[in-house]
């Protein structure tokens, strides 16, 4: 199982894998970054959690936000955030894109039967 992980999760998530922006743990490296480890946390409560607590759409969207304004910086100055700070930015970026994704997707389908039943009352 584990040297699925190391084999697929980078290429899942695009990650750099760089061993100074990757947690540790007894000495071993994680499959991926710190902050694509955040993320992929994010992913899953979010999905686990959707059925209990979601946030509206603006704060799906605002979950996104701390992730870009962290990257950009560190893209655009001499900035270095660490590994806790990508690690919780991730978290929320993987939080806010699932609740974004299944917002989007049940406003879709809810779209789509509102035209069926008109379709079949009109029809």
């Amino acid at each position: 199982m584990a040297a699925w992980l190391y084999r697929w999760l980078p290429i899942l998530f695009g990650c750099h894998c760089r061993d100074d922006r990757s947690l540790h743990f007894r000495g071993r490296r994680f499959p991926i970054c710190a902050r694509c480890t955040g993320e992929l946390a994010g992913m899953v409560l979010a999905l686990a959690a959707w059925a209990f607590w979601r946030p509206g759409l603006a704060g799906a969207v605002l979950l996104l936000l701390p992730l870009v304004v962290d990257g950009g910086l560190q893209a655009l100055t001499p900035y270095e955030s660490g590994n806790g700070r990508r690690l919780v930015t991730g978290f929320f970026f993987g939080y806010g894109l699932v609740c974004l994704f299944l917002h989007t997707t049940m406003g879709a389908i809810s779209f789509g039967m509102e035209l069926g039943e008109r379709w079949l009352t009109e029809g």
